[in-house]
């Protein structure tokens, strides 16, 4: 069904090209969205058409009411709309719509422009994402375009479809942006060009090192045993990308036999690809791609997208922006991982045996509650297949919940879990099958807990 799909997509950028006046375009308000509405924006710019952007959190029917009373006639949806299109083509049935997404949709009689890859049967939910989506448009739009693929595979990393390499449409867009990308294999470890070593270490959550990770003094003593040096000879903190040859195998090896004290540990998730960009700085933010997609996050999580946009389109003012926004952001993290380790015995955290429910109130940003349920799932604090949901107020009185499983999880489909229970409790759900995320009203907290521990058979029965 792929050449359907390309099809659709041709039919799609013919349409845009051709539409009158200025393209009004809603993203969403991610690694993901961010990059999808960069590259249409460079497209569009190419084509001297006017737009205007803006990115939200979630895509509430009042979000869209507001549309609706805007001007636009041609109006573009990225990385969202999918669960919307009925409300959608209700509301904005008199304009020309152009829903560009790759989650979840229910059929529906929409009759606008509907492209999502799963509509036909290509895989959505590991294969491309809405920045690859946008990057197919643009290409088809005009070849030129091809010097976009690059912020494709960002916010593809930043939708977390990296997994020992990409499948599906994301290795045919890698493939176009190897004139931008290097791959080389290393350790994968967060933080390669900037974080001192010892730090890549203790907060080395994807790779959980016992005795190492989370422990400071435990990420020193590590690399003293293994004869590493911490400074350089002016005194410096060295980072693994100024490790030699013979200190990356010790640290390989060090990390391996560290690890194999832990059953649950895969050796082989030590060593992965590593996605450098070759014009960036071999110390900047930017190198990385992991680094750079979690810097789009960043600006996303505190409200400030259109500084990441800023950065995608090489403005030297978003990128000196984003510095500032970057640093602040690792203190709203370490703050809500503080809090969280600080309540574990406390009301607010349900601590089962399969299952753990986080209702942070307004303790934790709700931009930031599926960050934190990220790094908790991989932290190693819960057995493999533990369901971590958690829970944060937003400030127009709605909660958000984000779901995600620890370790190497297991076949169970999180947005099934939402989607069910939000069914009887009320609310929006969206994600994917291991990250999902859903909005209810503040009032109905205590009834989605307990629906939730119902669903999943109080613990006992969950898989």
């Amino acid at each position: 069904m792929e050449n359907d799909f390309f099809y659709s997509l041709g039919e799609a950028a013919e349409k845009l090209v051709s539409s009158k006046g200025i393209i009004r375009i809603i993203s969403h308000n991610d690694c993901d969205g961010i990059t999808a509405a960069a590259i249409l924006v460079k497209a569009l710019k190419r084509l001297e058409m006017s737009f205007v952007v803006s990115f939200v959190k979630n895509l509430t029917n009042d979000v869209i009411k507001e549309l609706s009373y805007e001007s636009y006639e041609n109006v573009v949806f990225l990385d969202l709309g999918s669960s919307s299109l009925e409300y959608i083509g209700n509301l904005l049935k008199d304009r020309n719509v152009f829903v560009f997404d790759h989650h979840h949709f229910i059929e529906t009689g929409f009759n606008g422009i509907f492209i999502n890859p799963l509509a036909f049967n290509v895989d959505g939910e590991t294969g491309i994402s809405a920045a690859g989506i946008s990057y197919l448009l643009a290409k088809t739009i005009d070849t030129e375009n091809i010097d976009s693929a690059y912020l494709a595979i960002i916010g593809a990393v930043g939708d977390m479809q990296e997994n020992k390499g990409f499948s599906g449409l994301n290795r045919l867009i890698l493939e176009d942006s190897l004139s931008h990308i290097e791959i080389k294999t290393g350790l994968r470890l967060f933080g390669y060009q900037t974080r001192p070593l010892h730090k890549i270490l203790e907060y080395s959550t994807e790779i959980f090192i016992p005795g190492v990770t989370g422990d400071e003094k435990g990420s020193i003593s590590f690399l003293q045993n293994l004869d590493i040096p911490l400074q350089d000879k002016l005194g410096k903190y060295r980072k693994l990308s100024n490790l030699t040859s013979d200190e990356i195998k010790r640290l390989v090896g060090g990390i391996i036999l560290e690890r194999m004290k832990d059953e649950k540990s895969d050796p082989e998730d030590v060593l992965g690809n590593i996605y450098l960009l070759k014009n960036e700085k071999e110390d900047g933010i930017y190198k990385d791609l992991r680094e750079f997609s979690t810097l789009l996050n960043a600006c996303a999580r505190l409200n400030k997208a259109s500084i990441g946009l800023g950065v995608c389109l090489n403005d030297s003012q978003s990128k000196e922006q984003a510095n500032e926004v970057l640093a602040n952001y690792k203190i709203e993290i370490i703050n809500s991982l503080n809090w969280f380790h600080k309540n574990r015995k406390t009301g607010r955290i349900i601590e089962l045996e399969n299952l753990t429910i986080i209702n942070a109130e307004e303790y934790i940003k709700d931009t930031l509650i599926g960050t934190t349920a990220s790094i908790l799932s991989k932290s190693n604090i819960y057995k493999s297949g533990t369901i971590i949901i958690a829970m944060a107020h937003t400030v127009d009185g709605f909660t958000k919940i984000s779901a995600r499983i620890s370790g190497n999880g297991k076949e169970i489909s999180l947005r099934n879990i939402l989607q069910d229970v939000i069914k009887i409790v009320g609310g929006q759900t969206g994600g994917h099958e291991n990250a999902a995320g859903a909005v209810i009203s503040q009032e109905k907290d205590d009834q989605f807990i307990t629906e939730v521990k119902n669903y999943l058979g109080k613990i006992e029965q969950v898989a």
